[in-house]
């Protein structure tokens, strides 16, 4: 169940990128690819394929810190 929900917010992500209702630096892009990729994480974990856990660590630790930069930024004062 992780593993698909985790594919169905990446996918998601992806599709309202590609068709300009998110930006790559929008939080809720952000958001969802770090929440998809603790999903296949679980998944991968769960099933022993430990390569694309650790893809997907990778790719959580990317989202998380583009997702932090962007909430710091929005906090800073101009």
């Amino acid at each position: 169940m992780c593993g698909w929900m985790g594919a169905s917010l990446i996918l998601l992500a992806y599709l309202l990128l590609t068709l300009g209702k998110l930006t790559g630096q929008s939080v809720t892009y952000q958001a969802m690819n770090v929440v998809g990729a603790a999903g296949f994480i679980v998944n991968g974990w769960w099933h022993g394929a430990i390569p694309s856990a650790a893809l997907n660590v990778i790719w959580m630790l990317i989202g998380g810190v583009a997702l932090w930069r962007i909430l710091q930024r929005s906090r800073s004062p101009n």
